[in-house]
């Protein structure tokens, strides 16, 4: 089925990205959906499983619920988080309608930070990465994608995720 035109929002990211002096990893995503965008901080859909993916990596028994703890438990893990896209043409939240793409400058972090490997949050954000950032990262930084936190991929279960995760992550956090 073709999806009207005018369904499609222009929609510009509105919140930086976490990251400090101190960041080792990036975990990349596409866009923000709309309740993040709302809520003007990451993953902030309840059905999205990246808080609890990334707790199970961590070995914690709960995900953080607030902005704060969120922010805190990032960085006091080195980990930087951000998404591929500035401004895009975008059907609500669906990645698949991604369209007119304004890539973030991913040298705001790589030129403030010591990273040692960049994370994309499926397949979306990674190709998107792949076309459009890849030119600003160092060749030596392995750039790896993870399956989607995203409920849209279901085909993953929330300890499926995690295993994937930490075998991924677990290197550069200290978890392997």
């Amino acid at each position: 089925m073709k999806t009207p035109k005018n369904d499609y929002v222009h929609v510009t990211h509105e919140f930086g990205p976490v990251y400090d002096g101190a960041s080792q990893i990036i975990i990349l995503g596409s866009m923000p959906s709309v309740k993040s965008r709302e809520q003007q901080f990451y993953y902030g859909h309840p059905q999205n499983r990246f808080w609890r993916v990334l707790a199970g990596v961590l070995g914690m028994d709960e995900a953080p619920a607030t902005i704060a703890d969120k922010r805190s438990l990032l960085l006091a893990n080195r980990i930087a988080l951000w998404d591929v896209i500035a401004s895009c043409d975008i059907i609500g939240s669906a990645d698949s309608t991604i369209k007119n793409v304004k890539e973030n400058d991913m040298r705001v972090i790589l030129e403030a930070a010591p990273i040692r490997a960049i994370f994309t949050n499926g397949a979306k954000a990674d190709t998107l990465f792949h076309k459009y950032c890849k030119k600003d990262c160092a060749q030596e930084i392995p750039v790896v994608k993870l399956p989607s936190t995203s409920p849209a991929n279901a085909a993953w279960s929330l300890e499926r995720l995690v295993e994937a995760w930490k075998k991924e992550l677990g290197i550069y956090l200290g978890k392997e």
